[in-house]
Protein backbone atom coordinates (compact mmCIF):
# COMPACT_ATOMS: atom_id res chain seq x y z
CA UNK A 1 0.00 0.00 0.00
CA UNK A 2 1.09 3.26 -0.99
CA UNK A 3 1.62 6.09 1.84
CA UNK A 4 -0.32 8.80 0.83
CA UNK A 5 1.84 12.28 0.11
CA UNK A 6 0.48 15.23 2.75
CA UNK A 7 1.33 18.64 1.92
CA UNK A 8 2.19 20.98 4.86
CA UNK A 9 2.85 24.47 4.92
CA UNK A 10 5.35 25.77 7.06
CA UNK A 11 5.07 29.26 8.22
CA UNK A 12 7.50 31.83 9.90
CA UNK A 13 9.22 34.99 9.27
CA UNK A 14 13.00 33.06 8.87
CA UNK A 15 14.75 36.18 9.24
CA UNK A 16 17.61 34.43 8.50
CA UNK A 17 16.61 30.91 8.40
CA UNK A 18 18.93 28.71 11.09
CA UNK A 19 20.20 25.62 11.23
CA UNK A 20 17.00 24.73 13.46
CA UNK A 21 14.86 25.85 10.60
CA UNK A 22 16.75 23.48 8.35
CA UNK A 23 15.85 20.48 10.51
CA UNK A 24 12.55 20.76 11.26
CA UNK A 25 11.74 21.61 7.45
CA UNK A 26 14.09 18.78 6.58
CA UNK A 27 12.01 16.21 9.25
CA UNK A 28 9.06 17.52 8.48
CA UNK A 29 9.42 16.94 4.45
CA UNK A 30 10.39 13.20 5.32
CA UNK A 31 6.95 12.80 7.17
CA UNK A 32 4.44 14.55 5.05
CA UNK A 33 6.52 14.18 1.34
CA UNK A 34 5.45 17.85 0.16
CA UNK A 35 6.33 21.24 2.36
CA UNK A 36 5.38 24.94 1.24
CA UNK A 37 7.90 27.38 3.30
CA UNK A 38 5.60 29.96 3.43
CA UNK A 39 7.54 33.50 4.63
CA UNK A 40 5.50 35.81 6.37
CA UNK A 41 5.03 39.66 4.79
CA UNK A 42 4.37 41.25 8.36
CA UNK A 43 3.80 44.92 7.33
CA UNK A 44 3.62 45.57 11.68
CA UNK A 45 7.28 44.57 11.69
CA UNK A 46 10.41 45.32 9.90
CA UNK A 47 12.45 42.45 9.19
CA UNK A 48 16.25 42.33 8.72
CA UNK A 49 16.32 40.98 5.25
CA UNK A 50 13.45 42.16 2.93
CA UNK A 51 11.42 39.08 1.91
CA UNK A 52 12.79 38.81 -1.42
CA UNK A 53 15.64 37.89 0.13
CA UNK A 54 15.04 35.43 2.89
CA UNK A 55 13.51 33.61 0.37
CA UNK A 56 16.61 33.87 -1.79
CA UNK A 57 18.27 32.63 1.07
CA UNK A 58 16.02 29.75 2.03
CA UNK A 59 16.04 28.92 -1.29
CA UNK A 60 19.89 28.36 -1.50
CA UNK A 61 19.74 26.76 1.72
CA UNK A 62 17.34 24.27 0.19
CA UNK A 63 19.53 23.51 -2.39
CA UNK A 64 22.43 23.07 -0.16
CA UNK A 65 20.76 20.30 1.52
CA UNK A 66 19.63 18.45 -1.60
CA UNK A 67 15.89 18.80 0.30
CA UNK A 68 13.29 17.99 -3.07
CA UNK A 69 9.44 18.50 -2.61
CA UNK A 70 9.88 21.67 -0.79
CA UNK A 71 8.89 25.40 -2.19
CA UNK A 72 10.09 28.45 -0.59
CA UNK A 73 7.15 31.56 -1.07
CA UNK A 74 6.12 34.66 0.95
CA UNK A 75 2.83 35.73 2.04
CA UNK A 76 0.64 37.91 3.21
CA UNK A 77 -2.86 37.77 5.32
CA UNK A 78 -4.18 35.45 7.25
CA UNK A 79 -2.93 31.87 7.27
CA UNK A 80 -5.68 30.09 6.60
CA UNK A 81 -6.69 31.53 3.27
CA UNK A 82 -2.99 30.94 2.31
CA UNK A 83 -3.11 27.18 2.95
CA UNK A 84 -6.81 26.52 1.49
CA UNK A 85 -5.57 28.44 -1.69
CA UNK A 86 -2.09 26.42 -1.94
CA UNK A 87 -3.86 23.36 -0.72
CA UNK A 88 -2.13 22.17 2.42
CA UNK A 89 -3.39 19.33 4.70
CA UNK A 90 -1.68 21.06 7.83
CA UNK A 91 0.56 23.17 9.19
CA UNK A 92 3.71 22.35 10.96
CA UNK A 93 5.20 24.82 13.75
CA UNK A 94 8.72 24.39 15.59
CA UNK A 95 8.74 24.67 19.45
CA UNK A 96 12.26 25.44 20.97
CA UNK A 97 11.00 25.71 23.99
CA UNK A 98 8.56 25.81 26.50
CA UNK A 99 8.32 29.64 26.10
CA UNK A 100 7.19 29.18 22.72
CA UNK A 101 4.10 26.42 23.43
CA UNK A 102 2.19 29.61 24.63
CA UNK A 103 1.85 31.46 21.86
CA UNK A 104 1.88 28.66 19.44
CA UNK A 105 -1.10 26.87 20.58
CA UNK A 106 -2.67 30.63 20.98
CA UNK A 107 -2.37 30.38 16.99
CA UNK A 108 -2.93 27.10 16.25
CA UNK A 109 -6.06 27.76 17.70
CA UNK A 110 -7.26 30.83 16.37
CA UNK A 111 -6.26 29.01 13.06
CA UNK A 112 -8.27 26.28 13.56
CA UNK A 113 -11.79 28.30 14.83
CA UNK A 114 -10.34 29.99 11.63
CA UNK A 115 -10.49 26.89 9.48
CA UNK A 116 -11.43 23.82 11.28
CA UNK A 117 -10.16 21.73 8.78
CA UNK A 118 -6.46 22.76 9.07
CA UNK A 119 -4.57 21.46 11.76
CA UNK A 120 -1.54 22.11 13.44
CA UNK A 121 1.33 19.58 14.12
CA UNK A 122 4.30 20.66 16.29
CA UNK A 123 7.54 19.61 15.79
CA UNK A 124 10.90 20.23 18.38
CA UNK A 125 14.02 20.76 16.48
CA UNK A 126 16.70 18.23 17.60
CA UNK A 127 19.16 18.54 20.22
CA UNK A 128 21.74 20.05 18.77
CA UNK A 129 20.32 23.12 17.22
CA UNK A 130 17.17 23.49 19.83
CA UNK A 131 18.69 26.90 21.18
CA UNK A 132 19.36 28.71 17.94
CA UNK A 133 17.02 31.39 17.26
CA UNK A 134 17.51 34.12 14.34
CA UNK A 135 17.68 36.91 16.75
CA UNK A 136 20.59 35.88 18.28
CA UNK A 137 21.92 34.72 15.35
CA UNK A 138 21.91 38.65 14.14
CA UNK A 139 22.90 39.95 17.25
CA UNK A 140 26.13 37.20 17.20
CA UNK A 141 26.70 38.37 13.55
CA UNK A 142 26.49 42.14 14.55
CA UNK A 143 29.54 41.85 16.63
CA UNK A 144 31.96 39.67 13.81
CA UNK A 145 30.95 36.31 15.77
CA UNK A 146 31.40 32.92 14.36
CA UNK A 147 27.82 31.99 13.31
CA UNK A 148 28.94 29.39 10.07
CA UNK A 149 27.97 26.27 13.27
CA UNK A 150 24.39 28.08 13.42
CA UNK A 151 22.95 28.81 9.63
CA UNK A 152 23.23 27.52 6.27
CA UNK A 153 26.02 29.23 4.33
CA UNK A 154 23.74 30.68 2.31
CA UNK A 155 22.59 32.93 5.65
CA UNK A 156 26.43 33.28 6.60
CA UNK A 157 27.10 34.63 3.43
CA UNK A 158 24.38 37.27 3.72
CA UNK A 159 24.90 38.28 7.27
CA UNK A 160 28.73 39.01 6.52
CA UNK A 161 27.90 41.27 3.59
CA UNK A 162 24.87 42.90 5.65
CA UNK A 163 27.43 43.82 8.46
CA UNK A 164 30.69 44.97 5.97
CA UNK A 165 32.12 41.43 6.23
CA UNK A 166 32.46 39.98 3.53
Amino acid sequence: MKKAVLHAVYPGSFDPVTLGHMDIARRALGIFGRLTVAILENTDKAGFFSFAERQEIFLEAVREAGLRGVEVVHFSGLLTDFAQHIGADLVVRGLRAVSDFESELQMAQMNRRLSSELETVFMTPSEDVSYISSGLVREIASFGGDISSLVPHAATVRLAERFGRA
